[in-house]
């Protein structure tokens, strides 16, 4: 089977391919660039030098989101027109899940997370038993600080993933103290490998079906909404994006 992953739901963009349950190769990239424009070109290049044509690909994994409204919104475009086009199925796995897959070898619990913003977080919590990567909370946006209250609580290690880690990690330490530890620069990047080996596992879907995870409206959305109901705005509520970098 062969699969393409795209990762386009925050500032990297991530495309990868395997075949069968070898990781035929990866690109990732961390630069405040237009996925828009970068992202078919990845995968172009990532085919052509793997040596596989897309009327080849098995099924397209899409990292669904949480992150950025527009990021998630052109990953998942891609992967449906890709999908319905080559006539294969779709899967989606949760942007938050690709991040934790990164702290396989810690033995507490795995938190990753994307800055929100107004002092919130994307996060979930995560931890490996027997080598799967198992969903301990669902995914959410919470204030940071009633999420490292709510961690304190529980006695374990806690990892915190992600480009934006360094952003609270005081924060989570100021509740937890010295079970507080930040993944790595090398582990801070949502690796698109680990999201078609996760992706491979999901539950395949129609490209017309599947729909991303934006966790909370877009803002000019939510802002339509509240007017339709005659209840105002409000911007914390409304405002979806919290790295709306692509």
């Amino acid at each position: 089977m062969k699969i393409l992953g795209i990762d386009t739901s925050n500032m990297p963009l991530g495309i990868a391919l395997m075949d069968g349950n070898v990781i035929k190769g990866e690109i990732i990239t961390n630069v405040k660039k237009d996925h828009s424009a970068r992202a078919m070109l990845a995968i172009e290049s990532l085919l052509r030098q793997c040596g596989i044509t897309p009327d080849e690909l098995d099924l397209i994994v899409v990292a669904k989101g949480p992150g950025s409204y527009t990021g998630v919104r052109i990953g998942v475009t891609i992967a449906k027109t890709l999908a319905w086009s080559l006539g294969i199925p779709i899967a989606g796995v949760s942007s938050l899940e690709v991040l934790a897959a990164n702290g396989r070898y810690f033995p507490g619990v795995i938190v990753p997370l994307f800055d929100a913003r107004r002092g919130q977080i994307y996060t979930g919590l995560y931890r490996y038993e027997g080598g799967v990567l198992r969903c301990l909370e669902e995914d959410r946006i919470v204030a940071a600080d009633e999420w490292a209250h709510q961690l304190s609580q529980q006695g374990e290690d806690v990892l915190l993933v992600g480009v934006d880690a360094p952003l609270y990690s005081e924060l989570f330490r100021n509740h937890l103290g010295e079970r507080v530890h930040v993944a790595p620069p090398s582990l801070a990047l949502p690796r698109p490998s680990e999201l078609v080996m996760l992706g491979k596992e999901k539950e395949r879907e129609n490209a017309h079906a599947f729909v991303p995870n934006y966790i909370r409206l877009a803002e000019a959305e939510a802002k339509w909404l509240a007017k339709q109901k005659g209840e105002g705005t409000d911007g914390d509520r409304c405002t979806i994006s919290s790295n709306d970098h692509p």
